[in-house]
């Protein structure tokens, strides 16, 4: 029997300044051939990003991503690398997997105070391999709905109203909230 393709997650897409983390599990096949977050066409997460913060699907990836970090949401998964074949996170070999470097980014990006994660394989990934295994910052955790296509039982509609919080909780502590 052969052994599942190691795969490896993309580095972090943030700036110092973020205040809002969103966590996705391990690219999909889609993702990982186009070296882009969530490229597959029938995922949500860029139609959501584009309502949300004018990061639609529209626009090119790097202006997609600069949309989001001039917002402060910074992407990243919690995995940095497993053996999955396919794309679907049932598939991950549990035993292959290798957490991202959680507290190197929580130092260099300081401000995050939300960790938003997308679904429950990128909460569950991250309850297991990185919390109680390194120091936190305080910080607020949300999971949310999947926007993988995987995941059809909430409508766009419906994961776009919980998706909300993070265009909140990435406002709540810009300069012009603070103003308000």
């Amino acid at each position: 029997m052969s052994t599942p393709p190691l795969c490896r997650s993309f580095a972090p897409a943030c700036a110092a300044d973020a205040r809002v983390l969103v966590l996705g599990s391990m690219p999909g096949a889609a993702s990982l051939a186009a070296n882009e977050y969530y490229a597959h066409p029938r995922n949500a997460f860029w139609p959501i990003m584009g309502a949300l913060f004018g990061a639609g699907p529209e626009l090119p990836y790097a202006e997609r991503l600069q949309c989001l970090t001039a917002a402060g949401v910074a992407l990243w998964d919690v995995i940095a690398a497993c053996e999955r074949p396919g794309s679907l996170d049932s598939a991950i070999a549990p035993a292959s997997i290798q957490a991202n470097d959680f507290a190197r980014l929580f130092r260099d990006c300081p401000h995050i105070g939300h960790v938003f994660f997308n679904g429950s394989a990128a909460e569950t990934a991250f309850r297991r391999h990185v919390h109680g295994r390194i120091a936190l910052p305080a910080l607020h955790f949300t999971r949310l709905p999947s926007t993988s296509p995987a995941h059809a039982a909430r409508g766009f509609a419906a994961k776009l109203a919980a998706w909300q919080a993070v265009k909140a909780a990435a406002s709540h502590h810009t300069p012009a909230a603070q103003a308000a």
